[in-house]
């Protein structure tokens, strides 16, 4: 039996819920904020209702944004014929801090997962083909990730999209930078071999 007050076992499981936040992290955090000048409290709360109100998802690529399209979608300076999907959202955040991609992003909304209830029809697809379908895209490149659902997803993108004058690249994956092969899991390891490449 806790000895904390409701509302503060309230506010712990209400902050366990978020991504990366265990008991203890919660714990501390509400134990904080509820310890801090009201003030703070109040601006945190109100930060929080704020960008929920204000954001959403592009309605061309599913990318957060305050407007529609978004500064991403409507940059002339991007590279119209590469288009790269991803899971969610955050996976734009990603690749952007990068530096490295200058085409344009498509967001999944997730990855199909038949154990969890997400079929393709759950996902962004038929959004993803029509912008295929409106021309000009000439690559496709699927940054999903390397576990299961990712991979089903790759590959039922890959033939699904599959049309003549398209290429569809997936990209890389294997050994983390800066990290030695006893490291390396066998299926890492197994990755990593068969997307080595030539030596420039």
């Amino acid at each position: 039996m806790s000895s904390l007050p409701e509302p503060i076992t309230v506010l712990i499981a209400a902050l366990m819920r978020l991504p990366g936040i265990g008991r203890r992290t919660a714990e501390r955090i509400a134990l904080h904020l509820v310890q801090a000048e009201a003030d703070q409290s109040r601006r945190l709360a109100e930060a929080v209702l704020h960008a929920r109100e204000k954001i959403h998802c592009c309605t061309t690529c599913g990318a957060l944004t305050e407007k529609s399209p978004c500064a991403l979608c409507d940059d002339p300076r991007r590279d119209a014929a590469l288009l790269c999907v991803v899971e969610r959202a955050v996976d734009v955040l990603s690749i952007e801090k990068s530096g490295t991609f200058h085409g344009l992003f498509h967001v999944l909304g997730g990855r199909i997962s038949p154990l969890d209830g997400v079929q393709p029809d759950d996902l962004r697809i038929a959004q993803l083909e029509a912008r295929l379908a409106a021309g000009g895209i000439q690559e496709v490149i699927l940054a999903l990730g390397t576990d299961v659902e990712g991979d089903a997803t790759s590959h039922y993108l890959a033939q699904r999209l599959a049309r003549p004058g398209l290429k569809i690249t997936r990209i890389a994956h294997g050994l983390p930078a800066g990290t030695g092969l006893e490291y390396a899991d066998e299926v890492t390891l197994s990755h990593a071999l068969a997307g080595r490449r030539e030596m420039d």
